[in-house]
């Protein structure tokens, strides 16, 4: 082997996430879901309750107590984003997320961040023809 092409193998390996290998589903299903989860993390990095609403499954999006989806959102993001170390917690799984450990089980899906995305979870459902977040 020249040093070059083993240079160039170095190179490729160092640019291949470790955790990609223990992925489980195929391509298209683990990038789907790194990008809803990209969508959901952007969404409340910015305080954008739609946004974030976007990525929920339908029962999450509903109306309750005469307030949207987007209005509940608003305000918790609000709410979270003036919590010490919250933009941090949130800029750590924005950068974890490319490299997550991404499981998918027929229409269920999950991926390992340092902070969970709702609640205790970090669970998605193939719903709507898209991964859609949900409790």
């Amino acid at each position: 082997m020249t040093p070059r092409f083993l240079l160039a193998v170095l190179c490729a390996c160092a640019l291949t996430p470790a955790t990609a290998v223990a992925s489980t589903g195929t391509y298209e299903q683990i990038d789907w879901v790194r990008s809803s989860a990209t969508k959901f993390v952007s969404a409340e990095l910015t305080g954008d309750g739609a946004g974030a609403c976007a990525i929920l499954n339908a029962p999450l999006q509903r109306e309750s107590h005469h307030r949207t989806c987007r209005q509940r959102w608003d305000a918790r993001l609000a709410k979270l984003l003036h919590q010490p170390g919250a933009a941090g917690r949130l800029r750590r799984d924005a950068h974890a997320i490319p490299s997550a450990k991404v499981t998918v089980q027929g229409n269920l899906a999950s991926i390992e961040l340092p902070v969970a995305l709702l609640g205790a979870q970090s669970r998605f459902l193939w719903t709507d023809n898209c991964w859609m977040l949900e409790r």
